[in-house]
């Protein structure tokens, strides 16, 4: 009956979200215990180091080596769309000298990003850092976390696809941290928001399944032209049980945290790959050429907190 009142109350909204449901995931930010402010990233001034922190999976600066090196996929439409760039001075020493650069040209292409594959832990934590250009419309998706069913042949593809459609519980789920204007109704590019898909999650008015929205109606606005320190949290559930949760961090500062989800119905299904894009259409954005940057990329067991000045 819970998951009947949750979709009764998800199709009152413009877009498939937690409406306030009392038996639905509820930010539950204020009366969090989960940290805020400093991290692990604390003890590594500028994330030097910080790849040998054994709660750290993955780690990736952009400061070396060739465009994707560390990555298992690149999506480069071209060679035009991925380059690296100087982040800028109002990165501080933090961020170092080069940081990837996302030129989404709406004409010709949808964007593009880089994909990792990663053994996964009970509770992951994704950091990294974000720069929208001064000009930058709305972006359609973002970085997203997604379950497979293994990393081997085509099981590490098992949560790839499917828009529309709603998981089996088995082979997928996912969420994203995405940049949502409502509509057009915020000004771009909007406020931060998750879009989750899994097992449990509830229809939209058009009958089909699309990513149920997890946000912060009152949350500031995105800025742009700035560095944006991004985290969030997932913690998977025991297998058919609504014990999973999901969290994000802007600067530091905790914005969202929702429990009581039921993310999967077995245990072989984890979240183990991550893919960090700027993928734009033209649904709700108009200028021609749309650039976001990323930079300090961290995966991890425990809160990693923003990076810390050299």
């Amino acid at each position: 009956m819970a998951a009947v009142a949750a979709a009764a109350a998800v199709l009152l909204c413009a877009r498939p979200a937690w409406c306030g449901d009392p038996d639905g995931p509820r930010n539950l930010a204020r009366q969090s215990r989960l940290p805020s402010g400093p991290g692990l990233a604390a003890a590594f001034p500028g994330d030097r180091g910080i790849a040998e922190n054994p709660q750290v999976i993955f780690a990736d600066d952009f400061e070396s080596g060739p465009l994707g090196e560390g990555w298992d996929e690149a999506r480069n439409p071209a060679g035009k769309v991925l380059t690296f760039a100087v982040p800028g001075a109002d990165a501080g020493e933090g961020l170092g000298r080069r940081c990837l650069r996302v030129e989404a040209h709406l004409a010709n292409d949808t964007g593009g990003g880089l994909t990792k594959w990663f053994e996964s832990a009970e509770t992951l934590f994704i950091r990294f850092y974000t720069r929208f250009d001064a000009q930058c419309d709305y972006v359609h998706h973002f970085v997203t976390l997604r379950a497979n069913k293994g990393l081997l042949g085509s099981h590490r593809w098992s949560g790839f696809g499917g828009a529309g459609l709603k998981p089996e519980g088995t082979e997928r789920f996912s969420t994203a941290i995405e940049p949502w204007g409502n509509w057009g109704r915020w000004p771009a590019p909007g406020r931060w928001n998750f879009y989750s898909y899994w097992h449990e999650m509830a229809p939209a008015r058009d009958g089909k399944y699309w990513g149920n929205s997890f946000g912060v109606p009152d949350a500031p606005l995105i800025a742009r032209d700035r560095w944006i320190c991004v985290e969030f949290m997932l913690q998977h559930n025991t297998p058919d049980r609504p014990d999973g949760e999901q969290a994000f961090w802007i600067d530091g500062v905790l914005q969202g945290h929702w429990q009581g989800i039921n993310w999967r119905k077995t245990a072989s299904l984890r979240a183990n790959a991550l893919t960090l894009e700027s993928y734009v259409t033209d649904r709700w954005t108009q200028n021609p050429v749309n650039v976001v940057c990323f930079d300090n990329v961290v995966i991890a067991r425990a809160y990693v907190g923003p990076v810390a000045q050299r």
